[in-house]
């Protein structure tokens, strides 16, 4: 009887001990997974918590077309995000602006422009994307513009006329001395917007700086051997490269689209006379056989002088660009 009570008052008391011994398993497993857990989550979950901010504290800014969106990267690096309006090619004279150029100004902080009345497009769209924050940098502040460029030589009856723009010839671009004054307003309204970046818009707008520099410092060395170098043109882009080393934009011959009369062969061929002409430039990409034909009744050969509106988005492409119009003058300058 003894043996029966104290085997049955055994039971219980395993009974109790496995429990035990089940729960403390239990929790220990769990407490382990939670550590498991915590270790392999937290990394991810501080990225994910840090990458929003950072990306948060990016300033957006939209640049009309190529020219202003290569300065503004330049300066801009990987500290704001930038965008480019206009696509690379287009017209940027004759543009229309689409819903999605409203849409990026009407969630940008910033808006460069080369201004001068170039972009025509701008005002209105930048009315329909109703943004108060919106700031505009005009790039061309301060630079002193040329308005009455040079004679054009129009088609037809029409007469020779000082061709002339409202607020001055907007192609300052060409010029890397001017060039280099609209990095630099492109760098203080940007360190303006965002002050926390300054250094690095310092120091890249340094370095782009520089090498504008060299490239007039190569303009001047390699047009200097042939100085008053007449040229005429078929769009009137290219008065401030002129006025800056030494060389003369006498004439743009303004050409009908379809077909070239007798007058209008005539009024160039005046045009070469008179300006005592050594070289004729289009444009790169411009299939144009009334150019052609018209440089061989002028006896000049025709040369592709780039007015930097179409190419890479690269900002390095400007230089690449640029030395290019400079083996071309060199050539035709001879």
């Amino acid at each position: 009887m003894s043996d029966r009570v104290s085997k049955t008052n055994k039971f219980p008391s395993i009974f109790v001990s496995l429990v035990t011994l089940f729960l403390l398993t239990t929790a220990c497993n769990q407490a382990d997974t939670k550590r498991s857990v915590s270790v392999e989550q937290s990394p991810q979950a501080q990225e994910a918590a840090s990458t929003p901010k950072a990306e948060s504290k990016k300033i957006k800014v939209v640049a009309t077309f190529l020219p202003m969106y290569w300065f503004t990267q330049a300066v801009a690096g990987d500290a704001a995000d930038v965008e480019i309006l206009v696509p690379p090619g287009t017209e940027v004279h004759e543009y229309q602006a689409t819903p999605e150029n409203v849409k990026a100004i009407a969630t940008a902080n910033l808006l460069v422009k080369n201004g001068l009345g170039l972009e025509e497009f701008l005002e209105p769209t930048v009315k329909n994307a109703q943004n108060p924050k919106l700031t505009q940098i005009d790039a061309s502040k301060g630079i002193q513009t040329v308005k009455e460029i040079s004679p054009v030589v129009e088609a037809g009856n029409k007469e020779e006329h000082d061709h002339e723009h409202g607020e001055g010839n907007p192609h300052v671009w060409l010029d890397p001395v001017l060039a280099k004054q609209q990095v630099i307003n492109i760098r203080d309204g940007l360190i303006a917007a965002d002050p926390a970046n300054k250094a690095t818009y310092e120091a890249n707008a340094a370095a782009y700086i520089k090498q504008l520099e060299d490239l007039n410092n190569q303009y001047q060395q390699t047009l200097q051997k042939n100085p008053n170098c007449t040229f005429i043109t078929f769009h009137d882009a290219y008065p401030y490269l002129a006025k800056r080393y030494n060389l003369k934009q006498v004439a743009v011959v303004e050409i009908p689209e379809d077909q070239l009369t007798p007058t209008d062969v005539q009024k160039a061929v005046n045009a070469v006379k008179n300006y005592n002409v050594k070289a004729l430039f289009g444009e790169p990409g411009i299939d144009n056989k009334l150019l052609t034909s018209l440089s061989k009744d002028l006896n000049l050969t025709l040369y592709e002088l780039d007015s930097l509106e179409t190419g890479s988005t690269d900002p390095q492409h400007y230089f690449q660009a640029m030395k290019n119009n400079l083996q071309t003058l060199e050539t035709a300058c001879k």
